[in-house]
């Protein structure tokens, strides 16, 4: 067993590679290395787990290419009350990913509550993009030309969202959302993905706000997210707009921007003033 196979996204880190190894020498010789893998892969313990009386949990990374899912599904369904957990990540060593969703479940399975720990809040950037009459366009161009536009322009977002140090929290349908630390790159960013996007033939349009968000796991939520949306929801196509809050931050950056007056966000209380990165 060796780090590339069980945590290839760790394999290049040095000091996780001297550790493991160390681990490794400590819990078996040399000499008995063979032997003791060899009674791993032989000794067959399936009769006995309908036996197993003490709680019982499996845990696996959703996206662990290592370990297959049906092996957990199958000690899951003969031990009486056996608990199956698939944790958000994709490392066979559980805690090389996030922690925290890990040592809930094992929290609970011992005690047999979990703590309720306060949401994770960050201030972030927040930008959403989305391909404008994606609908009309994919009517008129069939699916399969779609699907290769569409691939394509993912791609696309994902390349300049790199280069300017964005996180993709996630894709839906035509559009994205992603956060990144800096207001300034997040307007570079999405002026880029409106250039390119539209000499490509699919029009975007963009929407950017800053503010506090909260951290769901791998997404983010809070009233932030539900503005930088709103905003975009203002915008024409091939249009970048932004909040009066990203143009105060971003004072001296270079960025130029046009007012558009205030305007009212559904779902969102008062007025806000909206500017076009140009």
């Amino acid at each position: 067993m060796t780090l590339d196979a069980t945590a290839p996204a760790f394999s290049g880190d040095a000091q996780l590679r001297a550790w493991f190894g160390r681990m490794e020498r400590l819990a078996v010789g040399p000499a008995a290395v063979e032997p003791a893998m060899r009674v791993i892969g032989e000794t067959d313990v399936r009769d006995i787990l309908p036996l197993i009386r003490v709680p019982t949990l499996l845990l696996r990374r959703e996206r662990d290419e290592r370990i297959d899912r049906r092996h957990a599904e199958y000690i899951r369904d003969r031990v009486p009350g056996a608990r199956f957990v698939e944790l958000p990540g994709s490392e066979s060593i559980l805690f090389l990913d996030d922690i925290e969703p890990l040592v809930d479940e094992l929290e609970e399975l011992v005690t047999g509550t979990r703590a309720t720990r306060p949401p994770e809040r960050v201030l972030a950037t927040v930008l959403f993009t989305d391909i404008v009459g994606s609908t009309e366009r994919a009517s008129e161009v069939g699916d399969r030309a779609w699907r290769e536009l569409l691939d394509a322009h993912h791609a696309l977002v994902r390349a300049e969202l790199a280069a300017h140090g964005g996180d993709e929290i996630k894709t839906m349908g035509d559009g994205f959302l992603a956060t990144f630390d800096g207001p300034a790159r997040a307007v570079r960013c999405a002026l880029r993905i409106a250039e390119r996007s539209g000499g490509a033939g699919a029009p975007i349009r963009a929407g950017v706000h800053t503010g506090e968000c909260e951290r769901v796991g791998s997404d983010v939520a809070g009233i932030a997210v539900h503005i930088a949306a709103r905003v975009m929801g203002e915008a024409g196509a091939g249009e970048v707009l932004v909040s009066r809050t990203v143009t105060d931050l971003v004072a001296g950056s270079g960025l130029v921007f046009e007012p558009r007056g205030p305007r009212a966000l559904r779902g969102v209380p008062g007025e806000w003033e909206l500017f076009q990165a140009t």
